[in-house]
């Protein structure tokens, strides 16, 4: 199969253009006449190309794109269009990336696949949770309104990770701005300067002689730390992909003051919410509690879900289940129970979500006022001590004049 590159005018007389995959030339003019286009222009889009090269490899399918493509189909078919249609629109107006992968998808729904099958086939892009819902959206008949919610789950977690991460930009700046000092000081400055104490055979503290050992050591050695830190980072991330890796991360991560917050009310988050999502689209209880455990990046979550998936599976109500483990606070379990006894469970679920999101965006400004000062101490107890290395030869040098 290969990709051809098209110009053509639609049922509307709009000119279109977009990509479509099929075997050749003559299948690509087929497939286009039978969506009933008009061909104007038609040709094979050449993928070694050096341009085409360069975009697929930085230009991607981001979390941005899948956000705007389920707003775009959930609007399309709300509003009445066959779902064909709908992802024959999309092809002709995504960017190239994206406009391959719905072709294929185009191309398995018009052979009679469902589509959530047919967007099973690219994990890497649309996530467990998003292909269950679309599934159960067609299995209901209200796949307009599972793509609506979904759609806007993904803009609120989008918009959630943005506020989370934008919090902590400015703490991380500092500190690689504390790290890229540290090492010009150390390489470039404090030669020079020990150079000159070495010249005037100027008595030197210890405080200036392992400053100068600490310099010299990098400046003989950076290739050496260079790899060593390399390889250290390709084997923690190695490590922890495995089960005893991220079973210490992520307790260690729970341990951590004021981190261990916001890890619990991130997690909170996500639970509560895609929980909401899922029961709110028709999906049972416990397919929702698989689901959601099966897609959670914590392995102490994880495992605290699969066990109360069992527990419910036994008969056991989901908050008496929830309220057995330390990860998940009260209000949860309280609230849950709440909601399973008025029948209004997804909705109780969906107020927590909001309640978790408001108290992730408190942790993570406590967060950043703890780091602050913290950075604020550190740089100047570094910067103290260095001065004091270099400025007290100087003083001894002058009491030899």
């Amino acid at each position: 199969m290969a990709f051809f590159k098209y110009t053509a005018k639609n049922n509307t007389g709009a000119t279109v253009k977009g990509q479509v995959e099929a075997g050749d030339l003559n299948q690509a003019s087929v497939v286009l006449m039978e969506r009933g286009m008009l061909i104007i222009h038609l040709k094979p889009l050449i993928e070694d190309s050096l341009l085409f090269s360069i975009k697929s490899k930085f230009g991607g399918v981001g979390q941005d794109d899948i956000v705007n493509m389920t707003r775009q189909l959930a609007t399309m078919i709300t509003a009445g269009l066959p779902l064909a249609n709908a992802l024959s629109i999309l092809v002709s107006q995504s960017k190239p990336e994206l406009s391959k992968i719905m072709a294929t998808v185009l191309q398995d729904v018009e052979g009679g696949s469902t589509f959530a099958k047919a967007l099973g086939k690219y994990p890497k892009y649309f996530s467990r949770l998003y292909i269950h819902l679309v599934e159960a959206g067609e299995t209901g008949g209200v796949l307009d309104q599972v793509l609506e919610r979904l759609a806007v789950n993904l803009e609120k977690d989008k918009e959630f990770r943005a506020k989370t991460k934008g919090a902590l930009i400015y703490p991380a700046i500092v500190m690689v701005a504390m790290a890229v000092v540290a090492v010009v000081m150390m390489v470039f400055v404090i030669p020079n300067l020990t150079a000159m104490y070495t010249d005037f055979g100027a008595e030197l503290p210890m405080s200036t002689k392992i400053l100068m050992g600490m310099s010299n050591f990098m400046v003989k050695t950076w290739y050496l730390l260079l790899l060593i830190g390399g390889a250290t980072g390709i084997f923690f991330k190695r490590w922890i992909k495995t089960e005893v890796g991220q079973r210490a991360y992520d307790g260690f991560m729970l341990k951590i003051p004021i981190i261990s917050s916001l890890q619990q009310k991130i997690m909170l988050t996500e639970f509560t919410r895609t929980m909401s999502l899922l029961l709110g689209a028709g999906i049972s209880l416990l397919r929702g509690l698989d689901i959601v455990a099966q897609s959670s990046n914590n392995i102490i979550y994880r495992e605290a879900l699969v066990d109360v998936t069992k527990k419910v599976e036994k008969g056991i109500m989901m908050s008496q289940a929830l309220s057995t483990y330390d990860v998940f606070p009260p209000i949860l379990h309280q609230m849950a129970h709440v909601g399973e006894q008025t029948g209004k469970l997804d909705d109780v679920l969906g107020k927590l979500s909001s309640y978790f999101e408001s108290e992730s965006e408190h942790a993570v400004k406590n967060l950043t006022a703890a780091i602050e000062p913290a950075i604020m101490v550190v740089l100047g107890l570094g910067v103290g001590a260095m001065v004091i290395a270099i400025i007290m030869p100087i003083y001894g040098l002058t009491s030899q004049f």
